[in-house]
C-alpha cells in the first residue's frame, strides 16, 4: 500500500486561487435608504454592524447580503420546486461577490398558532413522541398517539380496487392520535358570555348583534342571519322560541341562498369560534382582542388538565413519567431525566434529544418548558430558540446573520451569548451581527458603522475597521461607546403604592411587593426570573394601566405611520374642510385611490415561480391618488406632498398658518418625542426597523389616558445615543404625574431609576423571588445580586 508523502523542504507555494475569496464584496447597494454603499466584509470573522436605529443596518445585512444569498440558493432548485417557495427579487445592488450560504436568525416572533409550543417548534416534541412510542408502558401506538395535534380517526366502508377484474372490498381504517377531544389540543376551553354578543331587547334588524364588524347592512355577517329564512329579523331576540334560539346560536353549517348567492349559514357561536377564538389572542387586532377579553373566559380544559393530550397518551409512562409530565418539566430538569435513561435500542434518539435539550440550557433557556406556547416567547427568547438547531451543526463556511442577539438578556447573560457567537466564528463561519450593546461590539473582529443619522439622514458607511478605530473615529457610535449613565443624586418620593399580594403566576413564589407610584420604577433580573410574570400577570389590566409590550406591529405595505397612529384622520378632515369635499377622497385605500394601481403606487406583475416585478404606476407616478384629488390643497400642499413630509416638517406645517390642525399636531409631537422626527408620514410600515416600530407603538400608547405606564424593554433596537432621549421621555412622563414601570436590562435605565425591584436569583424554578427592592444607589452599595454587581461595574463604583 503506497501513501502520498508531503515534503516541507520547499518554500511555501503561492496562495492557491481558491483561497483568495476571503471577502464579501458589496458595491452600489441602494436598498431602502442605503446611498450607493460599497464595503468589503472579511469572511470567517465576526463583523458587527452599528449605527442609530434606522441608519440602514438591516437594509444592508438582511435585505441585501442575506436576501441575495437566499435568493441564489432558491434558484438552484427546479422551477417546479421554486413555485412552492417564497419568491425574492434581486436586491438593488450593482455587485455582490463572495457570498456563502446565509442562515438568518432574526427577531421575528415564532408562529402564534395556539397549538405551537416550544417543543413543536424545535423538534424536541417529535423526538419525545418517538421515545414514548418505543419505551412507554402500556404501549398505545405510533408517535402520532402522543401528538396533541393529531386527532384519532376511524372509518369503514367499501372501496373499489381497479386492477384487472374490478373488485369491491370492505376496508376499515383507524389512526390513534393524542389530541384531547374536549379542547382539540389547545389546552384551554372557552366559556362565552352571551350578553356581550347581542342585546336581547333588540331585533336583528335593529342591530342586536354587538360583535365588532357585525353591521346590519353587511350581507356576509348580519345579512345572512336576516335573509336566511330561519329567523324573524324584526322579532326581539328575547322572544325567540327555543328552536329559533338554537338556529341563531348553534345551528350546524347549512347551505342557503341570499340575494341569489349560495352561502353557508351557521350559528353565531360556531361562527365567532372559527373567526376569532381559534386564533391566537396576540394575533388579533386590538379592538377584536378587547372584545374577546370581555366576552370569553379561557380556563384549563377539565378533561386533560391543560396538557392538550388524550387520556390514553397520558396513561403511557417511562419510569413513572408520562409525556405530559416531561413537557411540563423545566428543560434543565428534563435534560437530567433523559440523561438517566439507559436503553441501547434507542441510543441514537436519546443522544439527539439530549443534545437539543443541552443546547437550550447552554443558550440560557433552560428555564423554559416544552409545553410553553411559542407565541408567548419574547423576541429575544424566540431568537435564541431559533439558534438552538445551529449550535451543534457540523457546517462550516456558512454566513450566520443575527439581529440584536442580546435583546432580552441581562448583562450577566450577554457574556454567554458572546461566547456562542465566537464559537460559531471559530468553526470557520462568517458571523454578521446587527447590535447596539457595547459588550457585543467589543468582541468584533471588524466593525461597520452606518449613519450618520436615521432615515434619509443615514444610509452611508461612516466607519469600517477595528473596535479601537471606532472609539477614535469620532462617529456617533464611537463617541457614545463608552457612555455611562450616573446614579441619580436625588430620587423622587413615591406618591402611593400599588400592592401585589401572593403572586404565583408561572415561576413566582407567592410574591408580595408594593410597586411605588409617581416615580420611575425599574423591574430587572436575569432572563426567566419572573419579571413579566410579576408585572403583566399581576397588575390588573384596565382602568388607568397602559401597557406597551414587545408584540409586533402588524401592517401591510399600505400601512404607514400616518395610518397606524391615527394621524391620517385629522389630516383628511382638514383637507376636506378646506376644499369642501368628502374626507374619503384623501385616502389611498378608499375613494381617492388611483384606479390603475388601486392606491398602491406600484403595479405588481406576478411571474409565477420567479420574483414578481413592481413598476411605478404610470398614471399617478407613484403618488397613489387620482389626479383630481391632487388638485385640492391645504396650506399650498396636496395630500401626496404632505405624506412625503418628515414628522419634523409636518409638525411645523400643521402647527401654524392655514394648515394649523391641533389634533394632527398633538400626534406629531408624540412621534417627535420618541425620536421619530426623521420618519416620513407615508413610509410603509414594512420598511421600518425593529427599534422604529417599538417607538411608533410607544408614541401611539402615549395618547391613551392612563395613570400607570408599563413598558417592556423600551430600549430594544435603540442606539446608545438614543437611550438618553428615551430617559428624558420617561422623566417627562413621570413629571407630568404618571407612574412609569419599566421592565429593563439596560444599565443606563437602571441607574436612572428612582426605585429598583430585582427578581432572581436565577431563572425558572431558581427565580421567582424578590432579591432586592430599593434605590439604585443602595443596590450598587450592597452588590448583593447579579444585577447589583453589573450595575456597580457599569457606573464605575
Amino acid at each position: 500500500m503506497s501513501m502520498a508523502t508531503r515534503t516541507d523542504d520547499t518554500q511555501s507555494p503561492a496562495l492557491h486561487v481558491a483561497d483568495s475569496h476571503d471577502l464579501i464584496r458589496v458595491h452600489g447597494a441602494r436598498v431602502n435608504n442605503l446611498k450607493d454603499v460599497s464595503i468589503e466584509i472579511p469572511k470567517r470573522r465576526l463583523t458587527v454592524f452599528t449605527g442609530v436605529s434606522g441608519s440602514g443596518k438591516s437594509s444592508l445585512v438582511f435585505d441585501t447580503i442575506a436576501a441575495e444569498s437566499q435568493r441564489m440558493i432558491n434558484e438552484t432548485y427546479s422551477a417546479f420546486v421554486q413555485g412552492f417557495m417564497p419568491t425574492r427579487a434581486r436586491p438593488e445592488v450593482d455587485v455582490l461577490e463572495g457570498l456563502t450560504t446565509a442562515i438568518i436568525v432574526d427577531q421575528q416572533r415564532m408562529g402564534a398558532d395556539p397549538r405551537s409550543t416550544v417543543g413543536t417548534a424545535t423538534d424536541a416534541n417529535a423526538m419525545l413522541r418517538i421515545l414514548f412510542s418505543r419505551l412507554g408502558q402500556p404501549h398505545i401506538g405510533s408517535p402520532n398517539a402522543f401528538s396533541f395535534n393529531v386527532p384519532s380517526v376511524r372509518a369503514s366502508g367499501a372501496i373499489t380496487v381497479e386492477r384487472g377484474d374490478r373488485k369491491t372490498v370492505k376496508a376499515t381504517y383507524a389512526r390513534t392520535g393524542g389530541m384531547c377531544t374536549r379542547c382539540e389540543g389547545r389546552g384551554t376551553v372557552s366559556d362565552i358570555d352571551l350578553t356581550q354578543l347581542f342585546d336581547d331587547s333588540k331585533s336583528l334588524a335593529e342591530g342586536a348583534i354587538t360583535i365588532p364588524g357585525y353591521k346590519v347592512d353587511s350581507w356576509w355577517t348580519v345579512g345572512i342571519f336576516i335573509e336566511s329564512g330561519f329567523l324573524d329579523p324584526n322579532k326581539p331576540i328575547r322572544k325567540y322560541t327555543k328552536k329559533e334560539l338554537q338556529d341563531f346560536l348553534h345551528r350546524e353549517p347549512t347551505k342557503v341562498k341570499v340575494n341569489g348567492v349560495n352561502l353557508t349559514y351557521e350559528g353565531l357561536i360556531p361562527k365567532i369560534q372559527k373567526s376569532m377564538l381559534s386564533k391566537d389572542r396576540e394575533a388579533l387586532q386590538p379592538h377584536i382582542r378587547a372584545f374577546v377579553d370581555r366576552a370569553v373566559t379561557f380556563t384549563a380544559c377539565p378533561e386533560c388538565d391543560g396538557t392538550r393530550l388524550s387520556e390514553a397518551a397520558r396513561s403511557s409512562r417511562i419510569g413513572g413519567i408520562n409525556i405530559a409530565d416531561a413537557c411540563a418539566m423545566q428543560i434543565s430538569d428534563l435534560a437530567e431525566w433523559v440523561r438517566g435513561l439507559d436503553e441501547p435500542s434507542v441510543t441514537p434518539l436519546l443522544s439527539a434529544l439530549q443534545q437539543t435539550l443541552d443546547s437550550f440550557v447552554e443558550i440560557g433557556l433552560g428555564y423554559l418548558s416544552l409545553e410553553r406556547p411559542s407565541g408567548t416567547l419574547s423576541g429575544g427568547e424566540a431568537q435564541r430558540v431559533k439558534m438552538i438547531r445551529h449550535l451543534g451543526s457540523s457546517l462550516t463556511d456558512v454566513t450566520y446573520v443575527f439581529d440584536e442577539p442580546t435583546i432580552g438578556l441581562h448583562p450577566h447573560d450577554i457574556q454567554r451569548m458572546n461566547d456562542l457567537l465566537l464559537r460559531l466564528r471559530d468553526k470557520g463561519n462568517t458571523v454578521l451581527v446587527v447590535e447596539h450593546k457595547p459588550q457585543t461590539i467589543a468582541i468584533a473582529d471588524h466593525v461597520v458603522d452606518l449613519g450618520p443619522g436615521a432615515g434619509t439622514g443615514g444610509g452611508t458607511v461612516c466607519f469600517e475597521g477595528t473596535v479601537e478605530g471606532l472609539r477614535a473615529g469620532g462617529t456617533v457610535t464611537g463617541r457614545h461607546l463608552d457612555d455611562r449613565a450616573a446614579l441619580k443624586e436625588m430620587v423622587r418620593t413615591p406618591t402611593g403604592r400599588l400592592p401585589i399580594r401572593g403572586a404565583t403566576s408561572h415561576n413566582l413564589r407567592d410574591v408580595d411587593v408594593d410597586i411605588p407610584l409617581g416615580v420611575l420604577c425599574v423591574v430587572t433580573g436575569v432572563a426567566g426570573s419572573g419579571k413579566s410574570s410579576l408585572i403583566h400577570g399581576s397588575i390588573p389590566p384596565g382602568a388607568g394601566v397602559v401597557s406597551v409590550d414587545q408584540g409586533a406591529i402588524r401592517g401591510s405595505r399600505r400601512s404607514n405611520p400616518a395610518t397606524y397612529t391615527g394621524l391620517l384622520d385629522p389630516i383628511r378632515k382638514a383637507f376636506a374642510k378646506a376644499n369642501g369635499v368628502k374626507p374619503g377622497l384623501f385616502s389611498a385605500n378608499s375613494e381617492g385611490a388611483c384606479p390603475n394601481c388601486n392606491g398602491a403606487g406600484v403595479v405588481y406583475t406576478d411571474l409565477a415561480m420567479m420574483a414578481g416585478v413592481a413598476t411605478t404606476c404610470e398614471e399617478c407616478e407613484g403618488k397613489r391618488f387620482q389626479a383630481s384629488v391632487l388638485d385640492h390643497h391645504l396650506g399650498g400642499r396636496d395630500i401626496s406632498e404632505v405624506l412625503a413630509m418628515s414628522v419634523t416638517e409636518a409638525e411645523e406645517f400643521f402647527g401654524a398658518g392655514q394648515a394649523r390642525t391641533p389634533a394632527a399636531h398633538r400626534i406629531l409631537d408624540r412621534l417627535a418625542d420618541v425620536g421619530l422626527g426623521y420618519l416620513s408620514l407615508g413610509q410603509p410600515l414594512t420598511t421600518l426597523s425593529g427599534g422604529e416600530r417599538q417607538r411608533l407603538k410607544l408614541a401611539t400608547h402615549m395618547a391613551e389616558n392612563g395613570g400607570v405606564y408599563v413598558l417592556d424593554e423600551p430600549t430594544t433596537g435603540l442606539h446608545l445615543a438614543d437611550v438618553e432621549q428615551l430617559l428624558g421621555l420617561l422623566d417627562r412622563l413621570v413629571d407630568s404625574g404618571k407612574s412609569v414601570i419599566v421592565i429593563e436590562h439596560h444599565q443606563a435605565v437602571m441607574a436612572h431609576a428612582d426605585w429598583i425591584i430585582d427578581l432572581g436569583p436565577g431563572a425558572g424554578h431558581d427565580g421567582g423571588r424578590i432579591v432586592f427592592e430599593g434605590a439604585p444607589a443602595d443596590l450598587v452599595a450592597a452588590r448583593s445580586t447579579l444585577t447589583g454587581e453589573h450595575l456597580a461595574a457599569y457606573v464605575g463604583t
